[in-house]
């Protein structure tokens, strides 16, 4: 898999933060800090629905 972390990731070795790499059918997710534990899998889909709702702006 091709492994890529946010442009947002903390400075210094730039291991605080999620990997992604996408699936021919999903996207996986695994912490940079441990690469070799759990691997999540989500539909395309249903990434996508959680990213948009990321990006909303929340109430103030």
């Amino acid at each position: 898999m091709n492994w890529r972390k946010s442009t947002y990731s903390d400075g210094g070795d730039g291991n605080t933060c999620v990997e992604i790499a996408e699936l021919p059918d999903g996207i996986a997710i695994r912490d940079s800090k441990t690469p070799t534990r759990a691997i999540l899998t989500f539909p395309a889909p249903s990434f996508s629905a959680f990213v948009s709702h990321l990006k909303k702006p929340t109430d103030q």
